[in-house]
């Protein structure tokens, strides 16, 4: 679990007129909920455009009574009959996959001047080095076998979170970096019959889109004001989660009308927990 609101979570090589045409649909709000797929191609679609959504990359359960669209961990199952998005760390390690990684990769870690792994200390996670084109082809290598088994398993959506990593990278990574490697993993996805997402970050401006990411995943944008730069980049293929309820109802005035909104609690749990919440707009 990842973002610039992970601090506060207790968790495409660019598309020109002569690359690859991928056929991208998007449901209207009263059209059914999408049988999930094993996608091609030729059945890349959007998520559902102001569907009721729910956040679940802390824990799969059952999904609230209407809900037609769901992100989960890219090691859960899909939610059957309804619009699959799969969760991906794209751009930084989950703490439980650091012995992997340094075991078989540990080439491809961001390190400092000293040697040591550059961290991202709210959440204990190691960056990846997206530093050069060589070291960005070789972890695109391992994420989009990711993403090949999201496709099997039957998502239609990639959620690649951690864009911002340069923002915690001690200055060794830049933005650059980071669209360059969005650049490699877009069109892979595309290729698997998978939609793409922005995960929060105003940073890019339109790179992203232009990079070839469909659609956005925007945390707490009603809270900082910035829902506005996601649907001006995306238009109402918004994706929006809020963890507190002023800034739910802010964004719920906002963009409720036109965009999926959604309010969780910050660890993103499932219902029993205690600290769990829900609702949408």
């Amino acid at each position: 679990m990842a973002s610039f609101t992970r601090s506060m979570l207790a968790a495409c090589t660019v598309l020109t007129a002569t690359a690859l045409t991928v056929s991208v649909g998007v449901y209207a709000h009263n059209d059914p909920a999408p049988a999930p797929v094993v996608p091609t191609a030729s059945t890349t679609v959007l998520p559902p455009v102001n569907a009721k959504f729910d956040y679940q990359i802390g824990a799969a359960y059952p999904p609230p009574p209407g809900v037609r669209v769901v992100s989960r961990d890219r090691q859960d199952p899909i939610a059957a009959n309804l619009y699959n998005i799969c969760y991906v760390n794209a751009f930084q390690v989950q703490p439980n996959e650091v012995d992997w990684w340094q075991s078989q990769h540990d080439d491809l870690l961001l390190r400092d001047s000293d040697g040591n792994y550059v961290v991202d200390g709210d959440w204990n996670e190691i960056l990846l080095d997206i530093s050069t084109s060589a070291k960005r082809a070789a972890i695109a290598g391992i994420v989009q076998n990711w993403f090949d088994g999201c496709a099997r398993a039957g998502y239609q959506a990639i959620e690649p979170d951690n864009i911002d990593s340069y923002e915690r990278s001690e200055g060794l990574l830049a933005i650059h970096d980071a669209i360059a490697y969005l650049e490699l993993l877009a069109p892979h996805a595309h290729d698997a019959g998978l939609a793409i997402g922005q995960k929060n970050t105003t940073d890019l401006g339109t790179r992203g889109r232009n990079a070839g990411l469909d659609f956005a995943i925007a945390e707490e944008c009603g809270r900082y004001n910035e829902c506005d730069y996601f649907t001006g980049v995306y238009g109402d293929n918004v994706i929006v989660i809020e963890y507190t309820d002023s800034a739910f109802a802010k964004a719920c005035s906002a963009v409720g009308d036109e965009v999926s909104v959604v309010r969780r609690d910050v660890g993103v749990t499932a219902p029993g927990s205690g600290t769990y919440r829900y609702g949408s707009c």
